[in-house]
């Protein structure tokens, strides 16, 4: 038998929301959704009244303490709470804002000492709010610059 992952979502959006429901529906081998942290509790209780099974609405550092899987899914400003909570608590984080990473090379370090994750998803696109603005005007090109940062062997 498989393991069962616990996943917690940072975060009740667009985003979070639909990452939530594919839980839920179980189109997700293995992982059950245990809990969500949310700046408006009550819009969050309203969106997952039609879930099988509807997972505590807490704080972050609780979404943190009762997953073994974060998905941060919430506004800039709150991304380091985010990342630090989930490093200190030595579990793995998956973030939808992959560029809000970029000045925190120091919580890298700290993840390995405490046995934390960070697993950038494939695919990702950093800036897609730059790229949501962009695309209520008239574009006529895009640019895309992969840049690397340099590790310690």
């Amino acid at each position: 038998m498989s393991k069962r992952y616990k996943v917690g979502i940072v975060g009740l959006g667009a985003i979070g929301l639909l990452i939530a429901r594919t839980i839920d529906q179980g189109n997700v081998s293995n992982f059950d959704l245990v809990a969500i942290a949310t700046r408006d509790e009550k819009k969050a209780a309203k969106n997952l009244e039609t879930f099988d099974y509807i997972p505590n609405i807490t704080s972050i550092k609780n979404v943190c303490a009762s997953a073994d899987i974060i998905v941060e899914c919430a506004p800039a400003a709150i991304f380091r709470t985010i990342i630090e909570e989930t490093i200190e608590a030595g579990k793995t984080l998956i973030p939808a804002s992959v560029g809000a990473l970029l000045p925190y090379p120091n919580l890298i370090e700290r993840a390995k000492s405490t046995g934390a994750r960070i697993i950038v998803p494939t695919g990702a696109l950093i800036g897609l709010d730059a790229v949501r603005a962009a695309a209520e005007g008239n574009i006529e090109t895009v640019s895309y610059t992969h840049l690397t940062l340099p590790t310690k062997a």
